[in-house]
């Protein structure tokens, strides 16, 4: 195995805890459609999914503009509950330890470029890769976004490390080739395993992640 050279992350869940504020615009969104949506809903109809999937799945009525209206309607509205969160504890350990460490950083996520570009502002973080997959020709859980990242970085699979919160983000970088370690900010460990995660950890401070990197970089 080559040494490790990277550190791919994905965005919501994973570097803050955005799942609730999408939960909450996603259900203010269809009821208009007289979809009742719940917390169950949310995670089996949307999370970890393109946008784009996720209207025509459960709004296939919508024409392609109507579509995109109604997701801008609804980013919208996200970004306007989300003006101030907390990164994930233990960001702030990682992050250093992976510039100390002269690792690459990566972001790998589904998420609107609006919103990454709202959220890294808000977190205050710079990435040298920035993987967008509506901007690909698929999204997670397609291995599609996590292969680009590791093309542009110019790396095999064996020397990146994954983060992620969601099955669909798992199985898009397991598909890659990629030992993932998910958080269990949005779903249940069970779930997370069962898309192939190598590591299952509370958050960036959970001790368990920490003597799984020392043994990664040996």
């Amino acid at each position: 195995m080559k040494p490790l050279a990277a550190l791919l992350f994905d965005l919501d869940g994973t570097l803050t805890d955005t799942d609730h504020l999408h939960e909450q615009a996603w259900i203010e969104a269809l009821l208009p459609y007289g979809i009742q949506a719940d917390h169950a809903y949310y995670q089996t109809h949307v999370s970890g999914k393109l946008n784009p999937d996720i209207v025509a799945d459960i709004l296939p009525q919508l024409s392609k503009a109507q579509g995109e209206a109604f997701l801008q309607s609804k980013e919208v509205r996200f970004r306007q509950m989300a003006s101030n969160l907390p990164p994930i504890p233990g960001l702030g350990r990682i992050w250093p330890w992976a510039q100390e460490q002269s690792l690459g950083l990566a972001l790998v996520t589904n998420a609107p470029k609006a919103n990454v570009e709202h959220m890294l502002e808000m977190l205050g973080l710079q990435f040298e890769t920035v993987i967008i997959a509506e901007e690909l020709a698929a999204g997670k859980p397609h291995p599609l976004p996590y292969r680009t990242a590791l093309e542009t970085l110019g790396i095999t699979a064996d020397q990146a490390i994954a983060f992620e919160d969601s099955p669909s983000g798992i199985r898009s970088a397991v598909g890659a080739g990629i030992r993932t370690v998910a958080l269990t900010t949005g779903h249940k460990i069970e779930g997370l395993e069962a898309a192939g995660a190598t590591l299952v950890v509370k958050d960036f401070n959970d001790q368990k992640l920490w003597d799984w990197l020392d043994k990664q970089r040996q």
